[in-house]
């Protein structure tokens, strides 16, 4: 889907986030698939830590084909104890 994106926006003038939205939402292909925009409004604090070992803890699957691209990162879950 990333080229079909890049074609919809190729040559405009990204004047708002809104109309970048309104671009890439337009796209489709022919086998009909359609993109949907979901765009957070938060505010992510910057400079922040990671905890220490969570780099190297950091369970990543890499894609058989295009891993440089298509990757899963999946998180330790960690279950809180009960008092």
């Amino acid at each position: 889907v990333f080229p079909h994106i890049t074609r919809a926006m190729s040559g405009m003038i990204l004047t708002s986030h809104l109309f970048m939205k309104e671009l890439i939402e337009n796209t489709t292909t022919k086998a009909g698939l359609k993109v949907f925009v979901c765009i957070f409004n938060r505010i992510y604090e910057t400079g922040r830590k990671v905890m220490e070992g969570f780099k190297e803890s950091m369970r990543i699957v890499f894609d058989k084909h295009l891993g440089q691209w298509n990757y899963t990162a999946i998180p330790e879950v960690i279950i809180p104890e009960v008092a």
